[in-house]
């Protein structure tokens, strides 16, 4: 067995799919609310090689052997992407930058910029995300910040995809009155024409973002609402609802390219690992062969 070649190989299958995540981020660029995937690589689990026999007929100890890489994963960055004025009176945008409370410390925990907090245990804390909370026609209930909304006939606000916007009240929201007067404040409330307050919107906060499964259509679903920490928003969050705005998406078009050469080089050095064995087995079974 030719543990380099497999090796080599392994490497080229994980930087594809390294490449093919990077893609599908440049890819969404342009898409409202998309929020960037990263793909996490790991190695096979690590091989202690002993010699057996010898003098002592005891085995010795040769040392550790890694046996290349794999693709174990792709996870989502939930950081806040920019707020894009479109002046639609039923486009919206969060804008969110909610804490979490060490409890035992009590004080807040310190998320870096891609939303987790690294404990000294080595355990990860992730920053709790803020979504608009809406519904298929299976009526299962999924998340997203794609707030690019419209109002159908019968008056229901629905994403661009058809699902119902749901209300604090968990039912679909409807609009009552013109579309282009149409009042929402920053806390998702639906401002009536005599300035007292109507519906609002249900803005869910995941505790555990990371729990959550990108579904397609710019939504996300949780397998198990308690474990992903699924509530409704608390009073007095960090966050803003913004009318006539749409959140961009939170590619970093720059770290994208790099991410794609780096791919693309490293998927080009296993290749020439491979182009190597090929010529060293071409010599021996052709030309060593023969001697």
């Amino acid at each position: 067995m030719l543990r380099g070649l497999y090796t080599a190989a392994a490497g080229m299958i994980t930087q594809q799919r390294l490449h093919d995540t990077v893609t599908q981020n440049i890819a969404n660029v342009n898409t409202t609310g998309y929020k960037q995937v990263n793909s996490v690589a790991r190695s096979f689990p690590e091989v202690l090689l002993s010699a057996v026999g010898g003098k002592q007929n005891s085995s010795a100890p040769i040392g550790k052997l890694n046996t290349g890489v794999f693709a174990e994963e792709t996870l989502p960055t939930f950081t806040q992407g920019d707020a894009r004025e479109t002046g639609k009176t039923t486009d919206f945008a969060l804008v969110a930058d909610l804490q979490l409370q060490n409890p035992d410390t009590g004080e807040n925990y310190v998320f870096d910029a891609s939303g987790k907090s690294v404990q000294e245990d080595g355990s990860v804390v992730y920053q709790p995300q803020a979504f608009f909370t809406v519904r298929d026609a299976e009526g299962n209930v999924k998340y997203t910040r794609d707030g690019d909304f419209h109002v159908d006939a019968a008056g229901r606000l629905l994403t661009a995809e058809g699902y119902e916007v749901l209300g604090t009240d968990n039912n679909p929201l409807t609009i009552g009155g013109a579309v282009d007067q149409l009042k929402v404040d920053n806390q998702g409330r639906i401002v009536n024409s005599d300035g007292t307050n109507g519906p609002q919107l249900l803005i869910s906060v995941a505790n555990q973002p990371n729990q959550l499964v990108r579904d397609g259509n710019g939504v996300f679903e949780a397998a198990d609402p308690a474990a992903a920490g699924i509530n409704p928003t608390a009073a007095g969050a960090q966050l803003e609802v913004r009318q006539g705005s749409l959140e961009t998406s939170n590619v970093d078009s720059a770290q994208a390219m790099v991410d794609l050469m780096t791919a693309q080089r490293a998927y080009e050095a296993n290749q020439q690992v491979i182009q190597y064995y090929d010529k060293s087995l071409d010599k021996a079974v052709n030309e060593i062969g023969r001697v």
